[in-house]
């Protein structure tokens, strides 16, 4: 399963953009990956691991702007269709893991 966060945050002060800032860092400190300005994603296993990134977004969430949360199978993820750009293979993204000796 996939977590989509979309996001959008006044920045017009610099208290709104400090703000936007931490909850941004905060996003990618909790493993999402930006898919475009203000909607990165993550990838869960289960139900219970998308019970606790639900919970640390309701914990760390701004108190002005928007937030929305989509969780979506892997299967309709994968269904993405570009209409202008390609895909960026910047980040692994996908549920191999690495071990290191």
């Amino acid at each position: 399963m996939r977590v989509i966060v979309f996001f959008d945050l006044p920045t017009q002060t610099n208290k709104d953009r400090k703000i936007y800032a931490r909850f941004r860092k905060d996003l990618i400190n909790e493993g999402f990956i930006m898919l475009q300005e203000s909607v990165y994603s993550k990838l869960a296993l289960n139900n219970s691991i998308v019970k606790s990134i639900r919970e640390k977004i309701y914990k760390n969430k701004p108190p002005k702007g928007i937030v929305q949360m989509l969780v979506i199978t892997e299967k309709q993820y994968s269904g993405i269709e570009y209409v202008v750009g390609d895909k960026t293979q910047d980040v692994l993204d996908n549920t191999e893991r690495l071990i290191v000796l």
